[in-house]
């Protein structure tokens, strides 16, 4: 039986969990992590920014991933830590709308930036040659342009269809921000259209660059294999290897949350799936491409012991 309940100005938002005797160590585990997200994010858009031998199209959309990683973060993240604190936070209905447009564009944008870098690689790996002439600096920056073109009309279609439906009560959301599935669950209408428009958009997203992914690591895989020299083969796959792993774990979590009918999924699921896409994984990636790219490790070092004389240059410095 529906209340009597007039239309909503504001949700209340319950957060991560409701057992105090945790907030506390969350709070600190959480800003750990942020603050970490933070500095390797933008410690990556500064160092290819002032290393001239990170000048490439590579490195190019990394920086502009690093930038998407730190605001898909900052959207959230503070108001998470903020939850710890203080219990039952309320934000408008139009804060509400603005969190997830913000949410939803930073999302497609990683989706859509992750199957460019794979194409990237392709040309880099298949097509060496031709490299420059096809990824010069004015198609990178279309590219980029057109992500977030495509991310901005996304968000726009996602967050109208669901805002224009009605919320009466109740208005809390069990989550610890406005994201799609709780917020729809509040809607006092039929959702079905909505749900299905949420749920086409989504496959059609990680269906198209999901495509683009395994065609171009497809055609990549061949053409390291048939390299003769073993270093080359080695340095060649040394490339992809951060965006693999980085590729798996965003596009898992995400295809969890959002291409599947959302009666599969519970609230706590959903909760904990959005933690590591919102969370963890913009803190991993600054990290896993520190780790496992022989360009940026020998940048850092140039960047941090370049200037020190003698043998410690030798010792610490890469050509």
């Amino acid at each position: 039986m529906l209340q009597n309940c007039t239309q909503v100005t504001e949700f209340l938002l319950l957060g991560l969990t409701d057992q105090e005797r945790l907030k506390g160590i969350l709070f600190g585990l959480f800003l750990l992590i942020y603050s970490a997200t933070l500095t390797g994010n933008l410690g990556m858009i500064t160092l290819i920014q002032s290393s001239p031998q990170l000048h490439t199209p590579m490195y190019f959309f990394l920086g502009v991933l690093s930038f998407i990683d730190s605001s898909f973060s900052t959207v959230n993240t503070p108001r998470l830590l903020d939850s710890f604190l203080h219990s039952g936070q309320s934000i408008s209905f139009a804060g509400c709308m603005v969190q997830m447009a913000l949410m939803t564009l930073h999302g497609t944008a990683e989706c859509l930036l992750l199957a460019i870098m794979a194409y990237d690689r392709f040309v880099a790996i298949c097509h060496p040659l031709l490299y420059h002439g096809i990824m010069s600096q004015r198609v990178c920056v279309l590219l980029v342009v057109a992500t977030y073109a495509t991310s901005v009309a996304n968000s726009a279609l996602l967050t109208g269809c669901i805002f224009k439906l009605p919320y009466c009560c109740p208005n809390v959301i069990n989550h610890y921000f406005c994201d799609i599935p709780p917020v729809l669950h509040l809607a006092c209408a039929d959702t079905t259209e909505v749900e299905t428009i949420l749920f086409s958009s989504s496959a059609l997203l990680i269906f198209f660059t999901i495509s683009i992914i395994l065609v171009s690591y497809i055609y990549i895989l061949v053409t390291i294999c048939r390299m003769r020299s073993p270093e080359a083969q080695g340095k060649a796959f040394s490339t992809c290897v951060s965006h693999l792993t980085i590729i798996c774990l965003y596009y898992a979590t995400v295809t969890f949350m959002y291409a599947q009918p959302s009666s599969q999924n519970s609230i706590e699921q959903n909760k904990l799936v959005s933690v590591v896409y919102t969370v963890l994984i913009p803190m991993l990636n600054p990290l896993i491409y520190s780790l496992r790219n022989r360009d940026v490790k020998a940048a850092v070092k140039r960047r941090c012991f370049g200037k020190l004389p003698g043998p410690c240059h030798v010792i610490t410095g890469e050509p």
